[in-house]
């Protein structure tokens, strides 16, 4: 933790280097009930078992139908040649698994890693817990507890201040609400990221950074308290028990907002990487201390830490017991699969069904695309997910090549999950060694892409899988 707050005056000393090697991996991030009983889906049969060999010892296992075995070699391969030290891959197909592996290491962190990744590892997934925050607000929505074109303080009064009465419920979801992160004229003390009463009384008093509805921008962490009080508002429980009791428990997902002491010794912690992207037009801001994207990462109590010497706070046991919606989920790739096959199947998967066959439908139509006003790039949002975002004229490791009608979120250093409707797929990834950029890097990618060539896909060459 830091020892003070952080202001506009103390950011101008943190040094441009270091600031910049410290924010080098902020992505479309930033996903329970860890343990829980495992859904049906992951036993189906005629499965092929496969182990592979990886550096330093590690051992790749997993189960693949046969059209998916592309996959299964692109994930030996990260290993092999790619980087990769400890990962998890699952994707699931007409509602049914086809493909479940997990291997390398799970001590990223230290010198010589040897601790295995086992099947039921689980790490921090990050922005993928928007997802999951997400999914809790559409169903109090399908429920008709929650109405998309109230404002939000017709439910949250408090929220209303500073010029934000007309923000809607849907400006949160879509990240048009203009709330995107905390001005450094109120400073989050350290640890503030884990005082719910805290975050959420900042973000009622802050002034919107744009007029809201008129334009999108990334809520990276802010999202999760936003959308988080307006779910405690309306249905009485914090969004970790809303999840953990609705979602998380029903579908059988190991998959947390907010993880018990007694389950951390199974996470495994994130190494953080220094890589920059170049050309990457969200890096420059960071050195504005008057800018937004300044703010949005580094008045934050410390939870992204503080250059030159004051690290994240993510990996700490405080961090994965707080509720943090936006981005402090811990789960594995098969949990991520999970859910989103419920979204890619018509809002059921078995016998469990959270969302109507119409509501689902739309729930992945993007809503506001073109310039991100935080990222600097082009983003496409849905309400609470995005859809496939190309940014690869600009540079590597800035886009999320999806199908053309899939929608999920990536999180922070490389991990996603999303759906695919038309072709009926959910797909999880989640790993611990960070990438750079604010989309996927190209271990998490070259996964995607083997999955849909399994379905036959073709080309990439317009912005998504066709």
């Amino acid at each position: 933790m830091a020892d003070k707050q952080t202001n506009r005056r103390d950011f101008l000393s943190l040094g441009g280097a270091l600031a910049l090697g410290a924010v080098a991996s902020a992505t479309l991030s930033a996903c329970g009930s860890a343990g829980a009983a495992e859904n049906d889906i992951w036993s189906a049969s005629g499965l092929t078992q496969a182990t592979a060999s990886g550096p330093g010892g590690a051992v790749i296992t997993g189960r693949y139908a046969a059209a998916f075995k592309p996959v299964w070699d692109q994930f030996v391969a990260n290993f092999q040649s790619g980087g990769e030290i400890g990962a998890s891959v699952a994707i699931t197909h007409n509602g049914q698994s086809v493909l479940d592996a997990w291997g390398g290491f799970a001590d990223a962190l230290s010198p010589t890693p040897s601790a295995a990744w086992n099947r039921d590892t689980i790490s921090l997934v990050f922005s993928c817990t928007k997802g999951a925050t997400a999914l809790c607000a559409h169903m109090l929505v399908a429920e008709g507890l929650l109405d998309l074109d109230k404002p939000v303080a017709h439910y949250w009064p408090e929220f209303a201040a500073n010029g934000k009465a007309g923000v809607k419920v849907r400006h949160l979801l879509q990240h048009s609400s203009g709330v995107a992160a905390i001005g450094f004229e109120n400073p989050v003390p350290p640890g503030g990221w884990a005082d719910w009463n805290l975050m959420t009384s900042l973000l009622a008093a802050q002034a919107p950074w744009w007029e809201p509805g008129t334009a999108h921008g990334y809520h990276a962490l802010t999202f999760g308290w936003l959308v988080g009080e307006v779910v405690r508002r309306v249905s009485g429980q914090s969004l970790g028990i809303f999840f953990k009791t609705r979602v998380a428990q029903p579908l059988g997902l190991d998959f947390a907002i907010g993880l018990p002491a007694d389950q951390h010794s199974r996470v495994a912690p994130m190494l953080p990487t220094s890589e920059t992207i170049p050309g990457d037009p969200f890096l420059p801001k960071l050195m504005d201390p008057t800018s937004m994207q300044a703010a949005l990462f580094f008045n934050l109590g410390g939870w992204l830490g503080l250059p030159p010497s004051t690290p994240p706070a993510y990996n700490s046991a405080q961090s994965l017991q707080a509720e943090i919606p936006a981005a402090g989920g811990v789960a594995n790739a098969r949990s991520l699969a999970t859910m989103y096959g419920l979204l890619a199947n018509g809002g059921a998967l078995g016998s469990t069904r959270l969302l109507p066959v119409a509501y689902a439908a739309q729930v992945g139509l993007v809503r506001s695309a073109g310039l991100d006003r935080s990222l600097l790039l082009d983003t496409r949002w849905a309400q609470g997910y995005h859809g496939s975002i190309d940014n690869r004229k600009v540079g590597p490791s800035l886009s999320t090549i999806l199908g053309a009608n899939a929608f999920g979120h990536a999180g922070f250093g490389g991990s996603i999950g999303f759906a695919d409707p038309g072709a009926r797929m959910s797909f999880g990834y989640t790993m611990n060694r960070m990438g750079a950029g604010t989309g996927l890097n190209s271990r998490g990618q070259s996964l995607v892409n083997a999955a849909y060539h399994a379905l036959g896909a073709t080309t990439d060459q317009w912005g998504a899988w066709t």
